[in-house]
């Protein structure tokens, strides 16, 4: 690692974070994605052929440039990568690692490569110079809502599976432990106090499995990191008091570190670090508070070795009001889930009402601090599967939860006009064990299905 060129990293984040003013974000990102285009015609034989004749002079000239998927960039994966990868290769060395549980190395000695399920199942390659991830340690710093007096950082990391790009962030005054997210919950407590941990970073399903676990922390925990699935308000609020600590939230998926928390714990868009575009239901730009992004358009700024230009992705975003923290960086007020997570139910008028999951999710998380875990299947267009996976702790019976749970989900649903049939079942959830993430809602999508 060099010292010097990630205190550089440091102070030029912050700097972007807290002094750029809206101009200064815009015209930065113009430069950069200009920057990026030229780039990648050049070096890229897919961009080059895809953006022949196009030119940006302008973000909006770049916002009517072709956008791609991720079939689209598994398909052209030779092709769009500019380090002259071959997909056969890289996909081999991904599920081999994968296979043997060994998830640290580069490729190559250059790469990290990540294998992504996604959500939607169709296996993603994602490739990151180690140049880059060697910086990561500093980023995290600038982009983690963490003060420089809660130093040395002690972190223990609940992941899935683990990279050789976490692997990097041990620096100096920063020690990074790896616990797998299937680690028995005791002997996640015992590395906490063992290694006096004082930032906890975890999904928020796991966070929920330690709450019976919170009295028997030694050290208080200066911060609680969550990452992966959206996190509720209400259990955001229930983990700080519960834990006695604050709880912040990033947003990063395989294809960028789309947000991260400021200094007040809320969460922006790293508006130097990628190019977000939003769009709603009809097609219109997002940019203000209020309407839902139902399609989002990502750039990775800084990945040059594998250009992700307008990638499309199905995450549910809403921005939120300008922060107290000062930052003109975007603010995201929620991240709703994603666009297959959305239930679509008829309501009385026989019309498809859209659910969405951050309203589901509160509903079923603010019934009973019994739930550990859930997971919402939709059978058909007016009937629910609801699974749930109650703690025995409370002195509740798992009966009882579940009754309540059908009367506040019915009562809820009713307030908009939706009588469905809700199947309510008591089972032990496990999250899984391979790097697929957990996914909580199935739903059918707004066209007909039979049944409905």
């Amino acid at each position: 690692m060099n010292l010097l060129q990630g205190i550089r990293d440091y102070r030029l984040l912050n700097r972007h974070l807290y002094r750029f003013s809206d101009e200064q974000i815009r015209a930065y990102q113009l430069s950069e994605l200009q920057k990026l285009v030229a780039f990648s015609m050049t070096h890229s034989r897919f961009y080059g052929d895809l953006y022949e004749g196009l030119s940006v002079g302008s973000l909006e000239d770049f916002r009517q440039l072709p956008s791609i998927n991720k079939q689209i960039m598994m398909d052209h994966f030779d092709d769009i990568n500019t380090c002259g990868l071959k997909l056969g290769a890289v996909r081999d060395y991904a599920v081999q690692k994968e296979l043997h549980g060994d998830y640290l190395g580069y490729y190559q000695d250059q790469y990290v490569i990540g294998l992504s399920s996604g959500t939607s199942g169709n296996k993603g390659i994602f490739v990151t110079p180690k140049s880059m991830t060697e910086r990561l340690p500093f980023v995290f710093l600038a982009r983690s809502g963490l003060s420089s007096k809660d130093l040395p950082f002690r972190i223990l990391f609940l992941l899935r599976v683990f990279s050789q790009g976490f692997e990097d962030i041990n620096a100096p005054l920063i020690r990074l432990n790896y616990l797998s997210t299937m680690t028995p919950v005791d002997e996640i407590i015992r590395q906490i106090n063992d290694d006096h941990i004082n930032i906890l970073m975890a999904p928020p399903s796991l966070v929920r499995q330690l709450l019976p676990w919170a009295g028997t922390i030694t050290r208080p925990l200066r911060m609680i990191v969550s990452y992966a699935e959206v996190l509720e308000k209400e259990e955001k609020e229930r983990f700080q008091r519960t834990f006695g600590t604050r709880v912040v939230e990033i947003y990063q998926a395989s294809e960028g570190q789309i947000g991260s928390a400021c200094r007040c714990g809320n969460l922006h868009i790293n508006e130097d670090l990628v190019f977000i575009e939003l769009y709603d239901k009809n097609g219109q730009l997002v940019d203000r508070p209020g309407p839902v992004g139902t399609k989002m358009f990502l750039t990775n700024l800084i990945n040059t070795a594998q250009p992700l230009i307008r990638y499309e992705m199905n995450d549910l975003i809403q921005l939120g009001e300008s922060c107290p923290c000062g930052s003109s960086f975007t603010v995201i007020d929620k991240v709703l889930g994603r666009n297959d997570d959305v239930l679509y139910l008829t309501n009385k008028n026989r019309i498809l009402q859209p659910v969405y999951p951050d309203l589901m999710s509160r509903w079923i998380v603010t019934t009973s601090d019994s739930i550990r875990e859930f997971r919402v299947s939709q059978i058909s267009h007016s009937r629910l599967e609801i699974t749930i996976d109650v703690l025995d702790s409370t002195g509740e019976t798992r009966a009882a939860v579940a009754e309540r749970l059908r009367t506040r989900l019915t009562d809820e649903l009713s307030s908009y006009g939706i009588d469905a049939d809700l199947d309510i079942r008591i089972e032990t959830i496990r999250l899984p064990e391979t790097m697929a993430k957990y996914k909580r809602f199935m739903g059918l999508g707004p066209e007909l299905n039979n049944g409905s």
